[in-house]
């Protein structure tokens, strides 16, 4: 058996969580819609998954292939490409698995957080799952502060595109989906919260 590490990689601890309860079936689409390195893509690539990846970052991608390379031999270096996620090329419905880990709060406004957010939704098959992992206010709502619309400097000294939990659940009823969980915050004392947040597509 493989060191843990070897074989899942960096995973995020709450895209793991789904896979241990079942929601990823094996032989599922994957697509990472901003997948910088390919850190949560180490399972699916040694499970044989079919898996995609784009992102805007050329090194990244680059590595990414590489990293297929070894684990997965059999994918075409296409699977993975240097695109922005609200131009990506991959077919509408294309995807059973959709991950947007700690890449929707870089939008620059709400019209870019938008065409982010739709451009990973169109590639999600019916029934498919969208998992996103994003910066928010929810717990730490007197320690934010607004610089313009939602884009907000963080106690840790970063600037992002902060959501809360009204404008999570009004995206989801807007895209006809459904929360397969609550969400979750997690609070980074005195740094940043982030909010994970899973949606079934409707059929």
């Amino acid at each position: 058996m493989p060191k843990l590490q070897e074989q899942f990689g960096q995973i995020d601890i709450y895209l793991f969580d789904q896979l241990l309860r079942g929601r990823v079936a094996p032989g599922m689409v994957v697509l990472d819609a901003g997948c910088g390195f390919g850190r949560n893509l180490v399972y699916f690539l040694r499970e044989g998954y079919q898996v995609f990846g784009v992102d805007s970052d050329p090194q990244a991608i680059a590595s990414l292939r590489r990293l297929a390379a070894s684990l997965a031999p059999g994918l075409p270096e296409e699977n993975f490409r240097v695109e922005a996620i609200e131009e990506m090329s991959f077919p509408s419905a294309s995807a059973g698995l959709v991950i947007s880990s700690a890449v929707l709060h870089f939008a620059r406004d709400e019209n870019h957080f938008l065409d982010m957010l739709h451009g990973a939704w169109r590639a999600l098959k019916p029934n498919g799952l969208f998992f996103s992992r994003l910066a928010s206010s929810i717990g730490m709502e007197h320690q934010v502060k607004r610089i313009a619309g939602r884009r907000f400097l963080l106690p840790d000294g970063s600037e992002r595109y902060l959501v809360d939990e009204a404008l999570l659940v009004k995206l989801t009823e807007e895209l006809g989906g459904q929360l397969v969980d609550p969400l979750k915050t997690t609070v980074v004392q005195n740094q940043r919260c982030m909010t994970t947040w899973v949606v079934r597509k409707g059929a």
